[in-house]
C-alpha cells in the first residue's frame, strides 16, 4: 500500500497505527541478563584482543575514569591539560576506543559528518579520509589522542568495576575490580558512554542453535574471515541469517552479500534510509580553516537541529535536511499553535514520502519495497543514512523475511518465522545497544555507593537528581560525563557534548587541586533547584510518541513510562548553547557556586 502524495490525516494517522499494532507484542523489549545468565556470556568476550593474566592491584591515585571512550578520552587530556597526572582508566575492552573498539563489523561507519564527529582534529592536526569516517579510522584516531595524551599509562584494560564507595573518613573513593584490584581514588568519574550495554533479545530456542552465532558487537572474524575493511573469505558456502535493522543491521548487509551463499535478513521494522553520499575528503579541505574551526562547524550544526538560523549549512546532509525540520518546524507568524502542529505533521509526512519514494525507485520487486517503506513519523525511530543498503535487495542472494512480530522461535536448524523454518549457517545478532535512556547507574554496571551507604540506584529510584547532570549530592567528589536521561542535554553530535562533559570535570578538579583538592559536595539547594528547572521545562509528548511504531526512543512503546525528573535543561533536546554557557561561566568564575568544600 502506498499512501501516495496527498496527505490525508486519517488515512496516515489509520495506516501508521495498524503498522504500529502489528509490531505492540508482548515481550518485544525483552533482552538477556549477560551479567548473570552464563548461556550467553559468552556473546561479551572480546574476540579483538587476548586477556593478559596479570596481578591485582592495589593503587591510590588522584582520579579513576571508568570508561574508556570518547568521553573518558577527553576527560582524561583535559586531566593531563589541568596538570593532574596520577589517573587510571578503568575499561572492559582491551583498549580505548569505546564503542569504536567493540564495533568493528564490516562496513562500520559514523553517520555524522566525521569533521565534527571525531574530537580533536585541530590538536592532531588530521582531517578525516572521508566525509563520513569508516570505524577503522575512528578507533586510530581515538587511539592516536590516547598516544598523545599517553592515557594508556596505568589503564587497566579487560577490567570491570565491581563496586565503587565513597569513604567519609578518608575523603575517598574506594574502587574494586574483578581483578582482585583495590583502588584509591581522590575522585571518581562516571564516563561510560550512552551506548555502551550489549543487548541480545529473548527469542524462544535460541541456545539450541547448532550454528555458529555472535553479536555484530563481538564480530567473529575467526569465523567469517577478513577483518575490518578486508573482504571476508570463509562465508563463501554459508547461509547468514542477520537479526537487525537499525544503524549496525544496514551496514552489514552489503558485505554479508559479497562474502556470504546467502543472507537473509529479519525485520522488524524498517528504519527510514536517507542518503548518506559519503566520499573521500576533498584535496585542501581545512587548509584554509582558523583556530577553532572544529568547533565552529559543531556549533553550526547544533544550530540547525535546534531550529536556529544561520548564515550557511556547513554540513548539508540529511539531519540537517530532515531531522532538524521535523524537530523543530519553522514558525510562521500569528500562526495558531493547532495550525502549527498541522503544517508540522504534513512536512513530518513529505519527508516520509521522500524515504518510501526512495525505496520504491532503489528497490526492483515491488513487494519486497513495500515491505522495506518505513511508514510513521520520522522522529519515532532512529532515522539512518546509506547509499547500498537498500540496493542490496536486488541481489538474487539477499533475502528479506517480514517479521514485524519478531522471530516465533530459533531451532537448532535456524529461526522459524510465520511457520517457515531457515535452515542457516550463522546467525549475527545486530541487534544493538540498551537505549540512551538507559539509567546511569545501568550503564555504570555496577553498584555505586555514597554516604550512608546509599546507592545511587537507590538514590535515583524515582528519577534523576542532580547539579548540572554531572554531580550529585551524597556522592562527593563523583563526576557524571552529561549524558541523555541525566539532566542535561541532547546533541545528536555526541562528541560535542562529551567535549563539554570533559571540560568541566579537568576543569574543577584542576581548581579543586589547586585549593588543596577538598571534598565537595553538592548543596542541597542547588540541586533541587536545578531539579526543578528540569521538571519545569519538560514536555509530555507520550500522547503523540504513543502512536509511534515501537522503538528506543518511546520506551518500546510506553512513552508514558518517561520520568520529568530525567529529561533537559531546555524544552525537547534542550538548550545546548544555554547549557555549554552555563556550565563555561560557571568554571570561568572560579568560585564553584552550588558545591559545598571541606
Amino acid at each position: 500500500m502506498s499512501l501516495g502524495a496527498s496527505f490525508d490525516p486519517d488515512a496516515v494517522h489509520a495506516k501508521y497505527l495498524a503498522e504500529r499494532d502489528k509490531r505492540l507484542v508482548p515481550g518485544r523489549a525483552d533482552i538477556r541478563d549477560l551479567d548473570h545468565d552464563e548461556r550467553f556470556a559468552r556473546y561479551r568476550a572480546d574476540p579483538f584482543t587476548p586477556m593478559v593474566e596479570r596481578s591485582p592491584i592495589e593503587d591510590e591515585v588522584d582520579v579513576v575514569i571508568l570508561g574508556g571512550g570518547i568521553a573518558g578520552i577527553l576527560a582524561g587530556v583535559e586531566l593531563r591539560k589541568a596538570g593532574v597526572d596520577r589517573f587510571r582508566i578503568v575499561d572492559t575492552a582491551g583498549g580505548l576506543g569505546g564503542t569504536w573498539y567493540w564495533n568493528r563489523y564490516p562496513g562500520v561507519m559514523c553517520d555524522v559528518e566525521s569533521y565534527i564527529y571525531l574530537p580533536m582534529l585541530e590538536e592532531l592536526d588530521y582531517i578525516p579520509k572521508h566525509r563520513y569516517a569508516f570505524g577503522e579510522e575512528i578507533l586510530a584516531h581515538l587511539q592516536a589522542i590516547g598516544d598523545r595524551y599517553r592515557l594508556d599509562e596505568g589503564a587497566l584494560f579487560h577490567t570491570g568495576v565491581t563496586r565503587a564507595a565513597w569513604d567519609d573518613e578518608a575523603g575517598r573513593w574506594r574502587i574494586e575490580t574483578d581483578r582482585g584490584d583495590r583502588l584509591s581514588a581522590r575522585y571518581y568519574v562516571l564516563a561510560v558512554g550512552i551506548l555502551n550495554r550489549l543487548k541480545l533479545p529473548v527469542i524462544e530456542g535460541m541456545e539450541d542453535f547448532a550454528g555458529h552465532s555472535f553479536h555484530s558487537a563481538r564480530w567473529d572474524y575467526a569465523y567469517t574471515g577478513g577483518g575490518p575493511g578486508r573482504p571476508m573469505t570463509e562465508l563463501g558456502a554459508k547461509k547468514v541469517g542477520l537479526f537487525g535493522t537499525g544503524a549496525t543491521g544496514i551496514q552489514c548487509v552489503g558485505p554479508l552479500a559479497d562474502a556470504a551463499e546467502h543472507v537473509y535478513v529479519f525485520q522488524r521494522t524498517p528504519s527510514a534510509i536517507g542518503e548518506r553520499g559519503n566520499r573521500p575528503t576533498e584535496p585542501g579541505f581545512g587548509s584554509d580553516f582558523g583556530p577553532g574551526w572544529q568547533r565552529d562547524r559543531m556549533d553550526n550544526f547544533q544550530a540547525i537541529m535546534l531550529g536556529k538560523q544561520v548564515a550557511e549549512d556547513l554540513i548539508d546532509d540529511g539531519w540537517t535536511h530532515h531531522y532538524a525540520v521535523v524537530q523543530r518546524p519553522p514558525r510562521v507568524a500569528g500562526e495558531s499553535i493547532t495550525d502549527y502542529l498541522a503544517r508540522a505533521e504534513k512536512i513530518d509526512f513529505e519527508i516520509m514520502e521522500h524515504h518510501r519514494s526512495r525505496v520504491a525507485e532503489l528497490v526492483q520487486d515491488p513487494a519486497v519495497a513495500e515491505v522495506l517503506k518505513p511508514y510513521y513519523r520520522y522522529l519515532c525511530k532512529r532515522p539512518c543514512f546509506h547509499d547500498e543498503y537498500l540496493l542490496a535487495f536486488n541481489r538474487p542472494n539477499v533475502t528479506l523475511v517480514d517479521c514485524p512480530a519478531g522471530i516465533d522461535r530459533i531451532t537448532e536448524r535456524g529461526p522459524v518465522v510465520g511457520g517457515e523454518q531457515y535452515d542457516l549457517d550463522c546467525l549475527v545478532y545486530a541487534t544493538g545497544f540498551e537505549a540512551e535512556l538507559t539509567p546511569l547507574y545501568r550503564r555504570a554496571d555496577h553498584p555505586v555507593v555514597g554516604r550512608d551507604g546509599v546507592t545511587l540506584a537507590e538514590r535515583w529510584a524515582d528519577g534523576a537528581s542532580s547539579l548540572y547532570g554531572m554531580m550529585v549530592r551524597g556522592f562527593p567528589n563523583l563526576f557524571a560525563m552529561p549524558a541523555p536521561g541525566q539532566q542535561a542535554v541532547v546533541t545528536v553530535n555526541y562528541t560535542q557534548l562529551a567535549v563539554l562533559g570533559a571540560h568541566v570535570v579537568g576543569g574543577t578538579i584542576g581548581q579543586l587541586a589547586a585549593r588543596g583538592c577538598p571534598t565537595f559536595e553538592v548543596s542541597a539547594e542547588a540541586e533541587a533547584a536545578w531539579t526543578e528547572q528540569i521538571v519545569s521545562s519538560f514536555v509530555d509528548a507520550s500522547a503523540l510518541m504513543s502512536q509511534c511504531t515501537p522503538s528506543r526512543l518511546n520506551l518500546e512503546g510506553h512513552p508514558e513510562l518517561m520520568n520529568p525528573r530525567n529529561g533537559n535543561y531546555g524544552r525537547g533536546l534542550g538548550d545546548w548553547f544555554g547549557y555549554r554557557d552555563l556550565l563555561e561561566s560557571w568554571l570561568a568564575a572560579g568560585e564553584l557556586e552550588g558545591l559545598e568544600l571541606r
